[in-house]
């Protein structure tokens, strides 16, 4: 069965307390939590829950891709690889950052994510560029495309630098999501799902068939996680409990 995890800053909501969030998904069957707070990383843990992954560096929007940004970034993803060792995470979330101008970032992000590429070999953590949408969430984020984090990836020729493939976001931005995902799910090390659109619950009102979508990211044969970062329209257990089964395929 498909490993599924949540994103912590949709589901830790409402009257959703951190201990009831981790003790409702590990009964509903979730493996992990994505993007987890650190002062909650031993509640995590302690469930026998993964912390599937977390940033990597800061910030969205001011990224990879300026070569001004590069001894910070490098500074703070060496920092976080150390943590995500000791508390055995196994993605640091790296971003692109807003495009400067006209000028195609593509180098720079290369540069820098092959200067601490052996960093993260070293540790066994995979740093996963995410793939956001630049049309209505993220304007001018340069990482909109999945051929651009592929060609990124390829570029550094490293085990340890893929991408997290955002379905919503990159169904906003260019659709075609199955055959994407068999094209070039060799550079997916990560997913995150919701529905589109709307950014809600994985149901029958959005335009994604999630049950066909997990079918073909299970037929790559891929064994990390699909991680939901959806915000529920009503309450946030039952629909936390409904996304595990629509993705338990």
């Amino acid at each position: 069965m498909m490993k599924q995890s949540l994103s912590w800053w949709a589901f830790c909501r409402q009257d959703v307390t951190p201990q009831m969030l981790v003790t409702e998904a590990k009964r509903i069957g979730y493996a992990g939590f994505d993007l987890v707070p650190e002062e909650h990383w031993g509640r995590v843990n302690d469930a026998g829950l993964t912390i599937a992954c977390v940033g990597g560096h800061q910030s969205l929007t001011d990224g990879l891709n300026r070569r001004e940004n590069h001894d910070r970034i490098a500074r703070e993803i060496e920092q976080n690889l150390a943590k995500a060792v000791g508390a055995r995470i196994p993605n640091l979330v790296v971003f692109s950052g807003n495009r400067v101008g006209n000028e195609d970032g593509t180098d720079a992000t290369v540069e820098v994510l092959q200067r601490v590429a052996r960093a993260a070999e070293d540790a066994g953590v995979t740093l996963i560029l995410e793939l956001l949408n630049s049309k209505k969430d993220h304007p001018n984020y340069e990482a909109d495309r999945a051929h651009w984090g592929v060609r990124v990836c390829e570029q550094v020729g490293s085990p340890r630098v893929k991408l997290l493939y955002d379905i919503y976001h990159m169904q906003i931005m260019e659709g075609d999501v199955i055959a994407t995902i068999g094209a070039h799910h060799a550079q997916f090390a990560h997913y995150h799902t919701a529905g589109v659109p709307g950014r809600r619950d994985l149901d029958e009102a959005q335009e994604l068939y999630y049950p066909a979508i997990v079918r073909a990211i299970e037929a790559t044969g891929f064994d990390g996680f699909v991680g939901h970062e959806f915000l529920p329209k009503g309450e946030t257990i039952p629909a936390m409990e409904e996304a595990f089964r629509i993705c338990g395929v």
